[in-house]
């Protein structure tokens, strides 16, 4: 019996994600005694650096057919790829390709699930955020088959500095009936996703001519930029860099937060950061009770010195 990580790939490259998973998946393994095995869909380089993670071998489908994401072919690789290996348990990242293709291998194997883990299973136990991260559950996987999709930034990485052999795998793939005609992909230079560190703002800025600071702090810092929902809603950023319970739930190891009070919807989709900040002339904004350093200040005068002190710093 092996563990299988799903590591998923974009543009030819392996995703942050791609990598939390196989950390997970390796350190599973080594703690059953067993092999990590990975398997990646479409074109993707520089696989071998797996090994890093504990990953002995990877499976690679270079099929071009899998390079457009279609969830239902991903999950017949993964499916043939664990059926080669004998793989009972099966790893993804708890990501959009994780939350779209883990539930149709779930179906398709007959094997229980449990999404967003944070930890390591104690036995066939998985520990999960649940309720917004207010609690956490135990949920105990009785099939032979087990499926776990972890949570992005819950565990820290274990690197065994080791390389993975990467050996092609040729599946026969099945006809889904869908046909992609084109991709837009969103300008941004960096994925909310996969951002270590993320500058967001709302309606405290008054108006979109006033981003260009938060951006400016953003480029200087290396991170994505994000907004409120209000923000999003009348127009002054757009809807994918909306973060919060209805938007994108991210998980960076810094958070930024100017002008926005910290409704609960919000703080459900950033409250699993390692650092969050917020900047925020009230004092009784709920935001500062979830926050690891509050700044009460003004926006307006608060960014552009952090803005300077940073440039200061790496100069």
């Amino acid at each position: 019996m092996s563990v299988l990580i799903y590591t998923d790939s974009s543009n030819g490259a392996l995703t942050k994600n791609a990598y939390e998973a196989a950390n997970y998946g390796g350190q599973l393994a080594k703690a059953a005694g067993t092999e990590a095995i990975a398997v990646v869909a479409g074109s993707a380089s520089g696989l071998e650096a797996l090994g890093n993670y504990g990953i002995s071998k990877v499976m690679h489908v270079s099929d071009a057919g899998l390079d457009n994401f279609d969830p239902q072919k991903i999950a017949h690789v993964v499916a043939s790829a664990a059926s080669e290996t004998g793989a009972d348990t099966i790893v993804f990242a708890h990501d959009y390709t994780g939350k779209s293709v883990a539930p149709r291998l779930s179906a398709k194997l007959d094997a229980g699930l449990v999404t967003g883990a944070i930890a390591l299973p104690n036995g066939n136990v998985v520990k999960k955020a649940v309720f917004s991260g207010k609690a956490f559950a135990e949920i105990e996987i009785v099939t032979p088959t087990k499926i776990i999709s972890v949570l992005p930034n819950s565990l820290d990485k274990v690197e065994t500095g080791g390389s993975a052999e990467v050996v092609a795998f040729s599946v026969e793939l099945p006809s889904t009936g869908i046909t992609v005609k084109e991709i837009k992909k969103e300008s941004t230079e960096l994925s909310l996703t996969e951002a270590d560190m993320v500058v967001s703002a709302g309606r405290g800025l008054k108006g979109p001519e006033n981003w260009g600071m938060i951006e400016e702090l953003a480029k200087e810092l290396g991170a994505a930029t994000a907004c409120s929902r209000p923000v999003a809603d009348i127009g002054w950023r757009p809807h994918h860099e909306h973060v919060g319970q209805t938007g994108i739930a991210i998980r960076p190891n810094l958070y930024i937060a100017a002008g926005i009070s910290g409704a609960i919807q919000h703080l459900a989709g950033v409250n699993g950061s390692k650092v969050i900040v917020v900047i925020n002339t009230d004092p009784e904004a709920p935001f500062f009770k979830a926050a690891d350093y509050g700044i009460v200040g003004d926006a307006f005068e608060v960014v552009p010195k952090m803005i300077e002190a940073i440039k200061k710093l790496k100069a």
